[in-house]
């Protein structure tokens, strides 16, 4: 039988865990995450960081555990906190209004990097980008 593609470690102290996520979570990994985080509960953690550095996919029941973790955690007086997400799962959690699962989750009035700093002109192309008169913008080389 071959391993899920997701590794989990939990490094408990007092009532605080980190929980280490490496690899993907899908419908095949999610029931793993979820009973490691509800495993945490029971051993009496009651602040659950979720470190997603390490994270290369997550799907919507990957999402799904999560949600159901928090809502155990608070029906327990505890915490669940998401860390490090990819900016794929950033984005999908924005999207979905569950930033409250994130530790620390940018200001929903953020510049977006696509709008330009100043409305009054027009953002110039990247290098080799065509410009708005056309053809390809000549590189120039850097000064070094």
């Amino acid at each position: 039988m071959a391993l899920p593609p997701l590794n989990v470690y939990r490094h408990d102290r007092a009532t605080r865990a980190l929980i280490t996520l490496v690899g993907e979570i899908d419908l095949t990994t999610a029931p793993l995450v979820s009973d490691v985080l509800a495993a945490c509960l029971r051993d009496g953690i009651r602040r659950i960081d979720v470190d997603l550095t390490a994270v290369t996919f997550c799907d919507a029941s990957g999402l799904n555990a999560f949600l159901r973790a928090s809502r155990l955690a608070t029906d327990a007086d505890a915490s669940l906190r998401l860390h490090h997400p990819s900016p794929c799962l950033a984005r999908v959690i924005e999207i979905t209004s569950t930033g409250f699962l994130l530790h620390s989750f940018p200001a929903t009035g953020a510049r977006s990097r696509r709008t330009p700093a100043s409305t009054n002109s027009a953002p110039r192309p990247r290098q080799g980008e065509n410009s708005r008169r056309g053809g390809p913008q000549p590189s120039r080389p850097l000064d070094t």
